[in-house]
């Protein structure tokens, strides 16, 4: 049996009770939180701590949580604003800093914590403003980090920011921005995951996954290897999609192809098949016929699908990936990665709270 906690636009922090073999998925508690819970992280060290956003306008707020192996979760035990409007991503990093991205007004924070990694230290975490497009409103939905630096994909500016600290990735300091890798103009770059030395991108806008060489830094510049549609197929008339999250779990024995699972959202008329998880290839890299290829796509009778997550590699709970939608009532959804990942089939579906927007798994 595994465990997970979850976030929605409410009140209230829910986990569920997930055991693959009778194929059950069961809410079993809730707990209070701030008003428009919707992003959660869990601490990369110590898996009984995790942060959370309360994404408000003007001003939103980060929060830190306990939780026991069994889904037990108290708190909140900190509370800081989080700088702006509308925060929609939260990150601990291994440096021992929580990373918050305000969507709405164009920036962030990067809080240092103290010793029990619960407490912020609100005096040392300036804001940080990242320039807005000619015209246009900056938008940053991540922070990815990676080799000293921080990653910040600007859905409204078409960048993906590069961050590196003052101290430098020893001593951490405060962070400041120091290049930037220009994507394709109006594609509205959301989330991203580096595998080796290529970065994948998801593009919110454009509805595009996109591979390129990681540039040097601070301001190297690399071409697009290549750029897929992610849209599903027969989609009805009317239909508005909108990418979001994707996913890129470490190969194993058992999964050895590094699959890439991207996640659509349709915003627009509903198609009956609910919105679905495609799962593509990263095939040749390094090879002059490096590109992207879609293996499949899994409807899952979800309504606009924020957030998913494969499960812990420990105890083979990487074998699931756990999916619910922001709209509609179709609930969370466990399904069981197969053909070595290159599929998923259904093992479990809870109707219970119609919506979440993240998870994590214990």
């Amino acid at each position: 049996m595994k465990e997970a906690s979850s976030r929605g636009y409410n009140t209230f922090i829910a986990t569920y009770l997930f055991d693959s073999l009778a194929g059950t998925l069961d809410v079993t508690a809730k707990f209070p939180a701030g008003i428009n819970t919707s992003w959660i992280s869990p601490h990369p060290k110590n898996s009984s701590i995790f942060y959370a956003t309360n994404e408000l306008s003007p001003m939103g707020a980060l929060q830190s949580y306990t939780t026991t192996p069994d889904g037990l979760v108290s708190g909140p035990h900190d509370t800081v604003p989080s700088g702006g409007s509308d925060p929609a991503f939260t990150v601990a990093l291994s440096t021992g800093q929580v990373a918050i991205m305000n969507y709405d007004s164009g920036n962030g924070r990067i809080f240092p914590t103290d010793s029990s990694c619960l407490k912020f230290d609100n005096d040392s975490a300036p804001t940080i403003t990242f320039p807005p497009p000619v015209d246009g409103v900056s938008h940053p939905h991540m922070a990815y980090e990676f080799e000293g630096e921080i990653i910040t994909p600007d859905l409204g500016g078409d960048k993906l920011w590069r961050l590196t600290p003052d101290g430098g990735p020893v001593q951490p300091g405060e962070w400041n921005i120091t290049g930037l890798i220009p994507q394709p103009l109006g594609s509205g770059p959301r989330h991203m995951k580096i595998f080796g030395d290529r970065i994948f991108v998801i593009h919110e806008l454009a509805s595009t996954l996109t591979v390129q060489p990681i540039p040097a830094s601070p301001n190297g510049t690399s071409n697009i290897i290549d750029s897929k549609l992610i849209t599903p197929s027969g989609l009805p008339a009317g239909a508005a999609m909108a990418a979001a999250e994707i996913l890129i779990p470490n190969p194993t024995s058992k999964f050895p192809i590094p699959y890439i699972y991207v996640s659509n959202r349709n915003t627009g008329v509903q198609d009956p098949r609910g919105d679905a998880i495609a799962i593509f290839e990263h095939v040749n890299p390094g090879k002059p016929d490096e590109g992207l290829k879609l293996i499949t796509e899994v409807f899952t009778g979800l309504d606009q699908i924020r957030g998913m997550e494969i499960g812990l590699e420990r105890n083979g709970g990487d074998e699931f990936l756990i999916a619910a939608g922001v709209a509609g009532s179709a609930g969370a959804v466990v399904y069981r990665r197969i053909a070595g990942g290159g599929n998923l089939t259904e093992v479990a579906r809870n109707l219970e709270i119609p919506t979440r927007t993240t998870f994590i798994w214990l």
